[in-house]
């Protein structure tokens, strides 16, 4: 007999082409047409786990979450426009507008990088996990049939959204992921091609460079 965690492994050597698919047909649906509902807590909650399934160097989890759904959406669209015109002297017209960034889409997810030093680890690989952990999201909302998006834009570079947030001087927002249902299947937009941007084995390097 076998147990069920033999057949997981069996089925995982076997390969999941489910799993390619989703890989393959991922795309963004643009927050400004997404409709409601979001995704509900359980969904939630396994979209936001898999975020932290990547690729850790040191195990420094050098990410956080920040979970936004209905007012806290417009609270954070007011910081944002109270932000702009304290930094940029922007006039209120183009604040009040800017409002509705944050509640452009049902759910709200911001991510925040949190880099640690208490191991020698680059900052650039803590980067690197940092996206890990937002692209795995994006995955599985597309897994679970959720529209997602992954913005950053001005809002993003602020230290005064980030002190509103009540972020560490270290820490910075690495992007608004908003979560919520497709009204239609959105258009595929050109990809880049294979041959572009894959190469296979060790380029010629110049005769100066080559081994003896």
């Amino acid at each position: 007999m076998v147990n069920e965690n033999e057949k997981n492994d069996f089925t995982l050597n076997q390969g999941n082409q489910k799993t390619l698919d989703v890989l393959m047909s991922r795309r963004s649906v643009k927050a400004r047409d997404m409709v409601g509902p979001g995704p509900d807590e359980e969904t939630l909650r396994k979209i936001l786990k898999t975020a932290l399934r990547v690729p850790d160097h040191g195990k420094l989890t050098p990410w956080r979450f920040i979970v936004l759904k209905g007012e806290d959406r417009e609270k954070l669209g007011c910081l944002i426009a109270d932000a702009l015109i304290a930094e940029n002297n922007t006039s209120e017209k183009i604040a009040e507008k800017m409002k509705g960034y944050a509640t452009q889409g049902p759910t709200l997810v911001i991510a925040i990088f949190s880099p640690s030093n208490e191991r020698p680890i680059p900052v650039w690989e803590q980067w690197l996990s940092m996206g890990a952990a937002c692209q795995n999201m994006l995955i599985a909302a597309t897994a679970l049939n959720i529209a997602s998006q992954w913005l950053t834009g001005w809002a993003s570079t602020s230290r005064t959204v980030a002190t509103g947030l009540g972020l560490d001087e270290e820490e910075q927002i690495a992007g608004f992921i908003f979560f919520g249902t497709q009204k239609s299947p959105p258009e595929e937009r050109p990809r880049p091609t294979f041959e572009d941007q894959v190469t296979f084995g060790i380029p010629t390097p110049p005769k100066a460079n080559e081994c003896q």
